[in-house]
């Protein structure tokens, strides 16, 4: 039986059996017709599940999670001549919406349980490298999930059959789960020759070079416990200081190259699944244009990313969520821009650096934090075509300690986080940025609509056809009513207003 997505193919240039398994103990499979040519779950190794996995988790964290994160950080918004995402745009997902339901209804049976069948094999077979792999990718999975929703299935999750109806773990319960998981990966022999060395299609992060695969992965592990400690900050700061500290004094490796899934073509079903799923699919490039909230910021810097993103230093923009507006620019705002073989990154290395910035200002005294904020802002140039030299320059407008915003000098730990939000546009990467606008506050949330004269550009707007409550911003997803109506441990619904256990209470 081959796994379907909803949006999106299955890249058959991964030459990949598509292996489909449980869900998250909720769901029941019955395949009376097993083709020979695809294995099944029991007869499957780990070089052939766990690419499906991570295709699983690029599809579903590279589409319809991107797409959400890219319009609520305000990176683009609904065209005014178009209606296909206004429901997004206008925070109007309740628990019956398809991209509510899409993820957690695929990232389950396609990405967790894959992963978690990787992790069973190799440990039973001591090849630690897919252990490794496994769990690094099954833990990058979870937190996304799990930052979107806080509560869900984890501890009694993935066991098929036998668990229909897994109790629903805290976030902080979950997190602490994954960072023991990741250390005990990290520790096994990787000298063995019980491992495995996978090839690139077997391993499509860093199986294209194998001296340095193991690396680059312990590096990701590091990077993403890293990210993890740094999002308690608010709601756990001893664990927060504790694990960083320990990180940093151990001289953990953290990512030097992005993390990320980069074997797209311009071909139907191979391309980047968020171009397939509102380009290809839809059969125009319109939906999408430009934002007042990230246009207004790059015109104000002079920022020659604009051009890279908009075609244009002056594009025209649509106000976030003016959708029913009667501008009449709004006819020939810009048209956000995608390509069919932009990579999905977990980690990039722009957000590896400054992930290590913020670490080095609220852990270390900010020892070397101007180097590796320096390296991020460069880093997240260079990812558009671009140089950072005369921004971070003495003098240049994003100099580390005089970046200033509405008059105002930023803090370290803003300027870090400003200059992240603008890094995490490239790689459908844009629900960090939502992640850290409700974990620090930053980019600010704006207490006018950009169209006020005292607007202060790049500042988070309220929506202009916002179903919520005024002065209400989105700080999660609800629980789907797949998941609702049939674990019947499933919790009570959580307003997608009410914040997760990390964020800014």
């Amino acid at each position: 039986m081959k796994m379907i997505n909803q949006h999106k193919h299955i890249w058959a240039s991964m030459g990949l059996a598509s292996v489909l398994l449980m869900g998250a103990g909720c769901k029941k499979v019955l395949d009376i017709n097993q083709n020979p040519s695809v294995p099944s779950a029991d007869a499957a190794t780990p070089a052939v599940i766990f690419p499906v996995g991570v295709l699983a988790t690029t599809g579903y964290i590279g589409g319809d999670v991107e797409l959400i994160g890219g319009m609520w950080s305000q990176y683009f918004t609904q065209s005014a001549l178009a209606q296909q995402y206004t429901d997004i745009d206008s925070y109007n997902m309740p628990n019956t919406d398809g991209t509510v339901n899409g993820p957690w209804d695929n990232l389950f049976p396609q990405a967790l349980t894959n992963y978690e069948l990787v992790i069973q094999k190799a440990q039973a077979n001591q090849d630690w490298t897919y252990n490794l792999l496994g769990t690094v990718m099954k833990c990058y999975t979870a937190e996304v999930m799990a930052d979107l929703w806080d509560k869900m299935p984890y501890s009694q999750a993935l066991q098929g059959q036998t668990e229909l109806n897994p109790q629903f773990d805290s976030g902080q319960t979950i997190y602490r789960l994954m960072i023991d998981s990741l250390e005990s990966a990290k520790a096994k022999d990787f000298t063995a020759q019980t491992n495995s060395t996978p090839n690139s299609n077997q391993d499509p992060v860093f199986g294209n070079n194998a001296g340095t695969q193991i690396a680059n992965w312990t590096a990701f592990a590091n990077t993403l416990e890293l990210k993890m400690y740094l999002r308690m900050v608010n709601a756990n700061p001893t664990l927060a200081q504790q694990g960083v500290t320990k990180l940093l004094n151990s001289n953990a490796p953290f990512l030097t190259e992005d993390a990320a899934f980069t074997n797209f073509t311009n071909n139907p079903g191979l391309e980047n699944p968020f171009y397939e799923q509102n380009i290809r699919e839809l059969n125009t490039n319109s939906n999408l244009r430009a934002s007042t909230t990230l246009v207004s910021w790059f015109e104000a810097n002079n920022d020659s990313r604009i051009t890279y993103w908009f075609g244009s230093t002056t594009p025209n923009s649509i106000n976030q969520g003016d959708y029913h507006g009667a501008n009449p620019a709004y006819l020939t705002a810009a048209i956000f821009f995608q390509s069919p073989t932009d990579p999905v990154e977990y980690i990039s290395l722009a957000e590896s650096y400054f992930l290590q910035a913020e670490a080095a200002v609220r852990y270390n005294g900010g020892a070397n934090a101007k180097a590796l904020y320096e390296a991020g802002v460069t880093a997240a140039f260079a990812e558009v075509g671009q140089d950072a030299s005369s921004y971070i320059a003495p003098g240049g407008v994003y100099a580390w300690g005089s970046e200033v915003e509405g008059g105002k000098t930023l803090t370290p730990i803003q300027q870090i986080m400003r200059q992240k939000w603008a890094s995490l546009i490239y790689g459908c990467h844009g629900i960090e940025a939502w992640f850290d606008m409700n974990r620090t506050g930053f980019p600010q949330q704006s207490p006018v609509y950009s169209t006020d004269p005292s607007y202060i550009p790049g500042q988070i707007v309220i929506a202009k056809n916002t179903v919520l409550t005024a002065g209400d911003l989105p700080k999660r997803l609800v629980y789907p009513y797949d998941e609702l109506s049939r674990n019947t441990n499933a919790p009570a619904v959580v307003p997608m207003t009410t914040p997760v256990w990390w964020a800014i209470q």
